[in-house]
C-alpha cells in the first residue's frame, strides 16, 4: 500500500550497471558560480602516485577549483600495508579506512579518486622487489585503462623513477606512469580494452618535483606555477584547502596546519614537450576543441553574464538551452562530461533536492522493507515528477507538479530482489594473491567503492525538459548528540557469526572452548551451525542447533576443539564457521568499522579464526599493557594464558607495578601518548626493582621523550622488508634464546609482510644486540632488538613487527616474544 505526504510515494532501484548514484550535495550560489565557470573549461589532469597521502592536495585543489580542470588522483594502492594511528585495523581493513579518507579528501579539494588493483604489501626498498610481488603487466594495464578512460591532457607523477623516490612503490608508480603514457596511445597494447575504450595519448607527462626535509629535487630551471592563490568564491586559499584535505588522512596522523600566500610547485618533463606558461600549454581548453562547440561556448558565456547570485533559478532556461545543444553533439568524451555537469547545474539552480531512504540500515535479499523518497523544489521553476521506480517496479506514473518550497515524501513497502548482492567491497569478494586484488568485473577497475546496492530512479520534467535522476537508498536517523546522520545501506545474509577470538593457540592437546555468536539479520530463522576444521583437529560437537525469533537477536553456541598432536609441532591453520539457514549454507561474519571522520564501513568476511599449534612454555602470568597507536598484541597474549591488564594513569603512577611479570608498551606509544614522559620515571623504577619491560617499535619523530630506555640509543628508518630474510642469532647462548623456549631458525619461518621496521642504532654498550638480518644486497642490521640489564630487571626494545606476527598466528613469533618477557628466576 502506498502512503503519501504531499501526494507521495517510495523510490529506490537496483543499481544501474553503468552509473554511480550520488546523494544530493549542499550547493550554494557561490558553488554554482564556480561550476558555471568550469562548464566553459575543457581540460583534464591525472595525478599518479602509489599510496593514500602521496597526492599533492594543494596542486589538486588548484587544478580542480582554480584552473577548473577535470582533475583525478590515481593511487596505485589503498594503503593496506601501513600502520594505523586511529585503531587496530591492519591490512585489508586499513585499506578500507584509507580509501574513505581519500574520498573525504577529494570532497574537499575537488578532485576525483581512482585506484588500481595493486595491494600495498608494506615498505619496499626498490622497484625490482615491488615487481616481484605486483604483477607488473596487470597493474600497468590498470593504469592504461584509467588513462584511456579519464583521457587526461596532462599526466603528473609525484615521484621520480629512481632511488630518490625513497620507496619501491613510489618508484614503481613513476615507472608505470611513464610506460602507461606511451602504452595508452598504442592500439596494440591491451587491445582487449578497446572494446569499450579508445587509445589516448596525453600531451605530456611531468614529474611534480618536491622539497621534503633534506630532500630537494626542485631547481630554478624547472617549470613552475604559483598555486597559492586565494579564491573569493570559496573564501579560502589553496593552502588552506590543501591542509583540510590532507588532514583527512587521520589513520596516518597527517593533520597539518593551513598555509597562506604564494607557493610554487615545480615540474620536470618526463615525456612530451615542455610547458612554458601553464601545465596545459598546447591544449585547447575551450569549447572549440569540440566540433560545433563554439556556439555552445557563446551560450554559456551569456548564462554566466546574466547569472544572478540572489536568484540562481533565473539561469535555468539558459542552461536548458545549453543542455539541448550539448545533447545534439556527436557522442564523445567532452560531450558526455559536460552534459553531466550541465544537468547537475540545472538541478542546483532549480533548487531541487532529492534523497531516498530505508527505514532500516540492514536489509536481507528477498525481505520487505519500507522506504521513502523526499523531494523539494526551492524555486518557482516548473518541475513535474513523472515516474518513480523502485526495484524495477514503477510506483508512480503520471504528472505530479512540485509546489514551491513544499517537501514531498513518498513511502511504500517493497520486496527486495532475492539476487541483491551482499555488502562487500568489490575488490574483497574473491580471494587474491599477496600483490594484487582480484576484480571479477573488469568494468569496475579504478572505482574507489561499490555501486549503491539500491537506487531511486526519479523521472522529472524541468521547465518542460525530461530528466532522469538517480539517488542511492541510504539509512537516515537522528542521534541525540550528533543530530541527523546518514549511513550506507547494508545488504546482509540472514545470519552471521562472530568468534570470540581471531586466533586460538594450542600448546597442548587439551581441548579449548570456541564460542560462536550467531546474530539474526532478519526475523524467524532456525538452523544448525558447525565448524569446518583442518586435518589434525577434532570437535566434540558435530553441529549445534540455533533459533532466533527477532531481527538483531543473538545466541552463543560453544564447541570444544583440540589438536591430535602438539609436541614438537609449530603450525598455523584456519577454521571456518558454517551456518545452515533456509536450506542454504552461509559462512559470513560481520565486521563494522566506525570512525567519525569517515562513513561507517560494513563488510561480511568469512567467519574464520586461526588455529595455531605451538610448542610454547612460559613462566609468567600477569602482564601490564600500555596502549600505543593501536594493535592486537594484548589480545594475542591473552590467548596463550596471560592475564593482561591495560595500564592507565592511576595504575602507573600510584599502583603496584611490581605485581606484573612484565610491562609492555604498544606500538608507537612514545609517539602518541603525551603522558608517557611523566610515566617514564615510574616505569624505569619498575625495571630497576626487578621488573621486565618490553617496548615495541616507535618512529624517530615526533617522540614525547628522547630517552625511552635506561641507556641511550637512536631510532632510524632502517628496516628489513623481506619477511623471509635470514636471521642470524648474535648471542645463541643468551638466556633469552634458551628460556623458556629454545629459539632456532625455524622460529623465523612463516612471518608476514616484514621482519621489522625503524631499527635502532648508536646503542649504548650496556645493550646486547640479539639478531642480525638484512634485505638482499644490503649490509646486515643489528638494531632490531636491544636488551639491557638495568638494576635488578630487564629492559627490551624491539623493532620486530610482533604487532603483525602475533595476530597472524605466527608460532615462532609467539615463542620469541614470550622469551623476551620471561625472566629465569
Amino acid at each position: 500500500m502506498v502512503r503519501r505526504s504531499c501526494l507521495a510515494l517510495l523510490t529506490g532501484l537496483l543499481a544501474a550497471a553503468t552509473a554511480w548514484a550520488q546523494p544530493s550535495r549542499i550547493v550554494n550560489a557561490a558553488d554554482i558560480r564556480l561550476q558555471l565557470k568550469k562548464l566553459d573549461t575543457l581540460g583534464s589532469v591525472l595525478y599518479i602516485a602509489a599510496h593514500p597521502d602521496d597526492e599533492n592536495t594543494r596542486l589538486l585543489g588548484y587544478l580542480a577549483k582554480e584552473k577548473l580542470y577535470r582533475t583525478g588522483y590515481l593511487s596505485l594502492t589503498r594503503g593496506d600495508g601501513g600502520q594505523n594511528l586511529v585503531g587496530d585495523e591492519q591490512g585489508e581493513l586499513l585499506g578500507l579506512i584509507r580509501t574513505q579518507e581519500l574520498l573525504a579528501a577529494r570532497r574537499i579539494d575537488g578532485a576525483e579518486q581512482f585506484f588500481t588493483r595493486a595491494l600495498d604489501f608494506g615498505f619496499s626498498k626498490n622497484p625490482a622487489e615491488t615487481f616481484t610481488i605486483w604483477d607488473k603487466d596487470k597493474i600497468l594495464g590498470d593504469v592504461v585503462w584509467m588513462i584511456r578512460k579519464f583521457q587526461p591532457d596532462v599526466i603528473v607523477c609525484r615521484f621520480p623513477p629512481d632511488s630518490r623516490a625513497g620507496h619501491g612503490h613510489h618508484t614503481a608508480s613513476a615507472i608505470l606512469a611513464a610506460e602507461a603514457y606511451e602504452a595508452a596511445g598504442d592500439p596494440n597494447r591491451y587491445p582487449e580494452q578497446l572494446k569499450v575504450l579508445k587509445p589516448w595519448k596525453a600531451h605530456r607527462i611531468l614529474w611534480n618535483t618536491y622539497s621534503f626535509g633534506s630532500i630537494n629535487t626542485t631547481s630554478n630551471d624547472q617549470f613552475r606555477i604559483d598555486v597559492g592563490a586565494f579564491n573569493y568564491l570559496l573564501g579560502r586559499g589553496y593552502g588552506e584547502i590543501a591542509a583540510e584535505s590532507r588532514s583527512q588522512h587521520k589513520s596516518q596522523g597527517f593533520g597539518v596546519p593551513a598555509s597562506r600566500g604564494s607557493s610554487f610547485e615545480y615540474f620536470a618533463v618526463v615525456n612530451g614537450n615542455a610547458p612554458k606558461y601553464g601545465l596545459l600549454d598546447g591544449v585547447n581548453t575551450t569549447w572549440e576543441r569540440v566540433a560545433g562547440g563554439k556556439a555552445i561556448a557563446e551560450m554559456i558565456d551569456k548564462v554566466q553574464a546574466s547569472y544572478n547570485i540572489d536568484d540562481p533559478s533565473a539561469s535555468v532556461p539558459g542552461l536548458l538551452a545549453v543542455r539541448k545543444a550539448i545533447h545534439a553533439l556527436p557522442d564523445g568524451y567532452w560531450r558526455n562530461q559536460k552534459l553531466q555537469e550541465t544537468e547537475q547545474l540545472i538541478l542546483a539552480c532549480a533548487g531541487l533536492w532529492m534523497e531516498a531512504y530505508s527505514n532500516t540500515q540492514v536489509v536481507v535479499p528477498g525481505q520487505q522493507i519500507q522506504g521513502s523518497v523526499q523531494i523539494i523544489c526551492n524555486s518557482n521553476i516548473p518541475v513535474t515528477v513523472q515516474q518513480v521506480t523502485y526495484g524495477g517496479k514503477d510506483t508512480l506514473t503520471g504528472n505530479l507538479p512540485l509546489e514551491y518550497n513544499r517537501l514531498c515524501t513518498f513511502t511504500e513497502l517493497q520486496t527486495l530482489p532475492a539476487s541483491l548482492p551482499l555488502t562487500q567491497p568489490y575488490w574483497l569478494r574473491s580471494t587474491h594473491p599477496i600483490g594484487m586484488y582480484t576484480v571479477d568485473d573488469p568494468m569496475l577497475t579504478g572505482y574507489p567503492e561499490n555501486r549503491p546496492a539500491l537506487e531511486a530512479v526519479i523521472k522529472l520534467k524541468i521547465n518542460g525538459e525530461d530528466f532522469v535522476v538517480n539517488r542511492p537508498v541510504q539509512y537516515k536517523y537522528t542521534d541525540q548528540v550528533k543530530g541527523e546522520l546518514y549511513e550506507p545501506l547494508v545488504v546482509a545474509p540472514p545470519v552471521v557469526a562472530s568468534l570470540t577470538n581471531n586466533v586460538f593457540i594450542f600448546t597442548a592437546t587439551t581441548s579449548q572452548a570456541v564460542q560462536v555468536k550467531l546474530r539474526a539479520m532478519e526475523a524467524n530463522i532456525t538452523g544448525a551451525v558447525s565448524l569446518r576444521l583442518p586435518a589434525g583437529f577434532t570437535s566434540a560437537e558435530k553441529s549445534l542447533p540455533y533459533s532466533l525469533s527477532s531481527k538483531g537477536d543473538e545466541t552463543t553456541v560453544e564447541f570444544h576443539i583440540a589438536p591430535r598432536q602438539v609436541t614438537g609441532i609449530n603450525r598455523t591453520d584456519t577454521l571456518t564457521v558454517e551456518m545452515i539457514c533456509n536450506g542454504k549454507t552461509y559462512t559470513q561474519g560481520l565486521r563494522s568499522i566506525n570512525y567519525d571522520h569517515i562513513p561507517a564501513i560494513t563488510l561480511f568476511p568469512e567467519a574464520t579464526a586461526r588455529l595455531v599449534i605451538v610448542d610454547l612454555h612460559h613462566n609468567g602470568r600477569k602482564l601490564g599493557y600500555i596502549p600505543g597507536a593501536g594493535d592486537m598484541v594484548a589480545t594475542s597474549l591473552q590467548q596463550v594464558g596471560y592475564q593482561v591488564t591495560v595500564l592507565d594513569e592511576k595504575e602507573i603512577m600510584n599502583g603496584n607495578l611490581q605485581q606484573y611479570d612484565a610491562i609492555i608498551t604498544g606500538v608507537r606509544a612514545y609517539n602518541t601518548n603525551s603522558r608517557i614522559k611523566y610515566w617514564q620515571p615510574r616505569l624505569m623504577e619498575y625495571v630497576k626493582n626487578g621488573g621486565t619491560m618490553l617496548v615495541q617499535y616507535n618512529v624517530n619523530s615526533p617522540l614525547m621523550i628522547t630517552e625511552i630506555g635506561p641507556y641511550p640509543f637512536s631510532i632510524t628508518r632502517d628496516r628489513v622488508t623481506d619477511e623471509n630474510a635470514e636471521v642470524t642469532t648474535l648471542q645463541p647462548e643468551n638466556e633469552i634464546m634458551q628460556y623458556p623456549n629454545k629459539i632456532t631458525a625455524h622460529d623465523f619461518e612463516g612471518w608476514v609482510q616484514e621482519r621489522g621496521l625503524y631499527f635502532t642504532q648508536m646503542a649504548d654498550p650496556a645493550y646486547q644486540k640479539l639478531f642480525a638480518m638484512h634485505d638482499k644486497g644490503e649490509e646486515a642490521l643489528q638494531g632490531s632488538t636491544l636488551v639491557a640489564v638495568y638494576g635488578k630487571g630487564r629492559y627490551v626494545y624491539t623493532s620486530l613487527s610482533f604487532f603483525r606476527q602475533l595476530p597472524a598466528g605466527v608460532p615462532g613469533a609467539y615463542r620469541l616474544f614470550v622469551n623476551l618477557i620471561s625472566h629465569k628466576q
